[in-house]
């Protein structure tokens, strides 16, 4: 390890196992040390007091840790290992490796406003109550009292920004403003011995707050945030392998995803046909009928921001039955709440799950957040937001996000006992989107409709209907994804494929086109990982025969939250 040490003892004992835990560990307790705000996510609260020293200084220390890591890593003998710690040595040096792009080369913080956003780092301490709060508004102060310098740091990284990502910064850092006088005075109230303590921080850091986003807004109005958001080829493809961990070029997966796109469109044109009792037309003239049939779903299941949330709530109740009723796969009992998705967070995705950190040892809910229609829209955009979220995709929603999607396997990961840390702090959202789409399309299968439903097989060919149409964006996301980053996509041509060939409203098309340029390859991880649990499942089908739909996927769920190319090794296929 040269002349720098993963601890005391990170590599004694003669047991190759042993060894590789402790070596791990220590690797990952040093990353966390250096990303304060994930630790505090994962529930690893030793560093709650503090956020990222993204100072060049800082920067370097953190380079510094991951290359000795990755030098620590290099000389352990895989040979020696079994099969399990195989998986997790090559998920931490693909992570290590992961990181140390994100920083060094792609370097967002020298050009992310996004990223210097300090309100997740308070929102996670306020939201749970995994200590009591005198002691998590005693971490509270200790992060206001860093924003300040954590905002002037950024401020001097910061050079060429891409508008958009300036646009959705400033609106988020309105939130953590929001939050800092809702959310936190709301804790103070029940804690009125921290106030004299907490409220000179607050102030401080709230007038830090808005010098910054006066900053950027400068940046806006002087027209200084030109940079174009897009990757270009070579960082794209660099950020594919580390984000999806798989052996797939940007260009070949452009070509399966077009391709599936094909299938994808003639699927969901025999279910139109279905729902509205008319026979196949030829896929040339397809369109049409999708689009009249998406226009009954939608009708026959109007929503509006006073619904969406009981509607959420009506949804996970009754998926969550109906995956225990038809025995799918094992339902871990564990809390969850259905919630209005924090300011702080709007802007890039609709809905979400927020589980507990896999660290965390007290006992917290699950959260289901949902994000109504944003202050400012006006009722057109608004209405338009809720025929793509009608009813029936509201269901939908409900089976990806929690039942038995997100929540579900992350609460069979979360139960899962590792030797070490490695796949608690790096849980893989290929294999998490992976299995919430297949979820969606295992409950269609088996024709779920809500117990209330007055006509159940039609209803439950409305839910087919909006499950193939989440096939459809999950293929264009991909597709968009690629063509936007390495191919100069426009945005009229962008808007053209969802709208035309995804069938999706033009909120929802404007919306995700905007996701496109504030993120990149996160909107591929649904497809990937859909094809590679699907595949999975059907191999692990083959080889147990015998085996019935709970024990085929409490299997797959069984060894957390793995990269899928892990999975034929982990499941012995």
């Amino acid at each position: 390890m040269s002349d720098w040490e993963f601890g005391d003892g990170a590599l004694r004992g003669e047991d190759a196992e042993e060894n590789l835990a402790a070596l791990a560990d220590t690797i990952v307790d040093h990353w966390l040390a250096r990303d304060p705000v994930t630790a505090t996510a994962l529930g690893d609260h030793r560093f709650d007091h503090r956020l990222p020293d993204l100072t060049p200084e800082g920067v370097e220390e953190t380079l510094t840790t991951l290359d000795h890591a990755l030098g620590a890593i290099d000389q352990v003998d895989d040979l020696a290992l079994g099969t399990e710690s195989v998986v997790d040595l090559e998920i931490l040096r693909a992570r290590v490796t992961a990181e140390r792009f994100l920083l060094d080369t792609l370097a967002q913080h020298t050009w992310n406003p996004l990223v210097a956003n300090p309100g997740t780092a308070i929102h996670l301490l306020l939201a749970r109550d995994f200590a009591p709060l005198e002691e998590r508004l005693g971490s509270v102060a200790g992060r206001l009292a860093a924003i300040p310098d954590f905002l002037e740091t950024a401020r001097e990284s910061l050079g060429e920004m891409p508008r958009v990502h300036v646009e959705t910064a400033i609106g988020q850092l309105r939130g953590t403003q929001a939050m800092l006088a809702g959310q936190l005075d709301d804790a103070l109230a029940e804690a009125q011995s921290l106030r004299a303590r907490i409220d000179p921080l607050r102030s401080a850091a709230h007038g830090a707050l808005e010098a910054h986003v006066g900053w950027l807004q400068d940046r806006l109005d002087s027209d200084l945030a030109t940079r174009d958001p897009r990757l270009g080829p070579e960082k794209y493809a660099a950020k594919l392998w580390s984000t999806l961990d798989a052996e797939i070029s940007p260009d070949e997966l452009l070509r399966r995803a077009e391709q599936d796109l094909v299938r994808a469109e003639g699927d969901i044109a025999r279910a139109a046909a279905d729902y509205l009792g008319e026979p196949v037309p030829p896929l040339d003239d397809a369109a049409a009928l999708v689009r009249r049939a998406l226009s009954a779903v939608a009708a026959s299941g109007p929503v509006d921001d006073s619904t969406v949330l009981p509607l959420c709530r009506a949804a996970y109740d009754s998926t969550r039955q109906f995956v225990i009723d038809r025995e799918l796969v094992t339902v871990p009992d564990i809390p969850v709440e259905i919630v209005v998705m924090p300011e702080i967070h709007r802007g890039v995705a609709v809905a979400y799950c927020d589980s507990p950190g896999a660290l965390e040892t007290a006992p917290l809910p699950t959260f289901f957040a949902v994000a109504p229609t944003p202050q400012g829209w006006d009722a057109e955009r608004a209405s338009s937001f809720y025929r793509e979220y009608n009813a029936s995709a509201l269901q939908n929603l409900a089976v990806h996000e929690a039942m038995p999607g997100h929540v579900l396997q992350l609460g069979h990961s979360n139960a899962v006992t590792h030797p070490n840390k490695v796949r608690a702090a790096f849980r893989s959202g290929v294999f998490a989107e992976g299995w919430a789409v297949y979820a969606e399309s295992l409950m269609a299968d088996h024709g779920y409709a809500p117990p209330d439903a007055a006509d159940h097989d039609r209803a439950a060919l409305a839910i087919h209907l909006s499950q193939l149409k989440m096939r459809l964006r999950m293929t264009i996301n991909t597709i968009l994804d690629i063509r936007v980053h390495t191919r100069g996509m426009t945005e009229d041509e962008a808007l053209r494929l969802m709208q035309v060939r995804g069938h999706q409203e033009e909120g929802e098309a404007v919306g995700k086109w905007r996701r496109a340029q504030l993120t990149s390859c996160q909107l591929s991880t649904y497809y990937v990982g859909h094809v590679a649990v699907a595949e999975v499942v059907r191999d692990l089908r083959a080889a147990h025969p015998e085996w019935n739909d709970r024990e085929v996927h409490d299997a797959v769920l069984a060894h957390g939250t793995p990269p899928p190319r892990h999975l034929p090794a982990l499941l012995g296929l």
